[in-house]
Parts: structure tokens; C-alpha cells; sequence
């Protein structure tokens, strides 16, 4: 039995037993982002909660973690989970949430902009060769790709290690994102650092008469 909205954000369903400790993990994740969104809030300056943002993605979302911290905002979130991590996408339903599986390197099916906010965590891992140190595509055409469907003045966060956060870093600046990296909230463990990048808007120069 599938509790009523909004308990169902936080209950953990019974298809998350389909990973090991899968309860446990799944209610780890929910204090998790409830704390991540918060420091994105109130240390990031994120505009979470306002009309600037409105069409979100999570494109690594796991249990759609991310997306449930969010329930208080006015905002629509597009949970993507990559076909190869594990199969988590019932657990998103279960929660009221709305998601798809997709292979990130491919094309997202979507117009052009139409997302105001992009959030990854652990984006190499979306294409890396599983046990392997391989990719199976290209990171900068991944980051093309999240350029393709974000807004102009739209915000990306991308949470990973230094290491990454620094080669994408530089892949932002090709892109012409405005890009600052941060520390990761106090009560988080590992090594994670947070990279907020904003799209410019281009436009022509105005013509002389």
C-alpha cells in the first residue's frame, strides 16, 4: 500500500528492498538531500524556490532525492536514471515523482532550452565503462548536450571530485558558463566539491546606423 501525498516523498517503498539494505539506504538519502538542498539555499544563493527556476533535471537521480527536498518549491523535476545503475526508477514513481531512464551518451529527447537548472552528482560516472577506467563517450559532448537543453542565464551544479571538478571546470569556460566551484555542505563525507555554473546569454551586437 502506496501512502497518500505528500508522505509517500519520504516513506520509503517496498520496491526499494529491491537493493541491498535498500530501506536504510533509502532513508539516508532522503536526510541527505534534505540537508544538500538546504546548504544549496542558503550557502549556494541557488534561486531553488523561485520563478527563475522552474524546469529542473536530475540526471544521476537515484531514489529522486534531490527532487523530493524540493517539494516546497514551485518547480517540476525530470528524474533521469542511467540504465547503468541500478534499476531505481519504480522507487520514483512510488514517491509521486515522475522520471525516465536514459543512456547519457545519447541525445536527450527534449526542445532545445527547456530546462531552467541541471543537477548531477558523480557525472563521469554516466559515461564510464563499468569497472573499467574507459569512457564510452565523450565528456565535452555531454556537457554540449546539457548546453543544448538549458536556458540561457540557466544554472547547471555538478557535485564530483576535485579532479573532475576541475577538468569540468575548464569545459564550462569552453562553453562560455560562468563557472565558481565551492566545498561541500560541512555535514557531507568524501571528497565532493560543487561546481555552479550559469549559461550566458548571447545575443548580436546591435547593428550601427
Amino acid at each position: 500500500m502506496i501512502p497518500n501525498w505528500p508522505d509517500r516523498l519520504t516513506k520509503a517503498p517496498s520496491r526499494a528492498t529491491l537493493l541491498k539494505n535498500g530501506i536504510d539506504v533509502f532513508e539516508a538519502d532522503t536526510r541527505r538531500w534534505a540537508r544538500r538542498v538546504a546548504y544549496y539555499k542558503n550557502s549556494l544563493n541557488l534561486k531553488l524556490g523561485t520563478a527563475a527556476i522552474r524546469n529542473v533535471m536530475d540526471m544521476n537521480a537515484f531514489f529522486g532525492g534531490f527532487a523530493a527536498a524540493l517539494t516546497s518549491d514551485p518547480v517540476w523535476v525530470m528524474n533521469v536514471v542511467p540504465p547503468r545503475k541500478p534499476s531505481t526508477l519504480g522507487v520514483i514513481y512510488d514517491r509521486g515523482l515522475i522520471g525516465v531512464y536514459h543512456d547519457w551518451c545519447e541525445p536527450f529527447s527534449t526542445y532545445p532550452r527547456t530546462y531552467d537548472l541541471i543537477h548531477v552528482t558523480s557525472i563521469e560516472s554516466l559515461i564510464k565503462i563499468l569497472g573499467s577506467g574507459k569512457n564510452r563517450c565523450n565528456l565535452v559532448d555531454l556537457m554540449v548536450e546539457m548546453d543544448r537543453i538549458l536556458r540561457p542565464e540557466g544554472t547547471v551544479v555538478i557535485r564530483d571530485s576535485p579532479e573532475v571538478i576541475d577538468k569540468i571546470g575548464r569545459i564550462a569556460q569552453a562553453v562560455r558558463w560562468t563557472a565558481t566551484i565551492h566545498e561541500k555542505e560541512p555535514e557531507s563525507h568524501g571528497r565532493e566539491k560543487i561546481l555552479v555554473a550559469t549559461k550566458k546569454f548571447w545575443k548580436l551586437p546591435s547593428a550601427s546606423h
